[in-house]
């Protein structure tokens, strides 16, 4: 009996464990834009840091290097129903899905240091 209570508590703390999830590198939200990114303070180390590896890195009209972040992420959901009658009973699915876009760039001087930046998100 005692052994049983031994492995069980390791097994407990093995999936305790492996339950920890990391703090998501690169979380793009306009909270974390607006939070982190300070004009003419912020440098491309630092965005690299918070943000990770831009999708896309351009130049503009001025010569100033500007770093695009794309992310989309779809959630969908579903939901049972179920209806009961006397004589009829039924029972289905509704399911649903939504799509969050989210663009940031940023443009820095010839300094690396940030000059502006600009997000859009949407929900649909």
């Amino acid at each position: 009996m005692q052994r049983f209570w031994v492995i069980a508590m390791i097994g407990m703390f093995l999936y305790g464990c492996a339950s920890v999830q990391p703090v998501e590198k690169g979380r793009l939200t306009p909270g974390m834009a607006k939070k982190q990114i300070i004009k003419e303070v912020t440098t491309q180390t630092e965005i690299l840091e918070v943000f990770g590896a831009p999708n896309i890195i351009t130049k503009n009209r001025s010569g100033n290097e500007v770093w695009t972040y794309d992310k989309m992420s779809v959630e969908r959901g579903s939901s049972d129903i179920y209806g009961g009658f006397i004589v009829v009973g039924g029972t289905g699915t509704r399911t649903s899905s939504s799509m969050r876009t989210f663009t940031l760039m940023i443009e820095f001087d010839e300094n690396e240091i940030v000059k502006d930046y600009s997000y859009r998100s949407s929900a649909f």
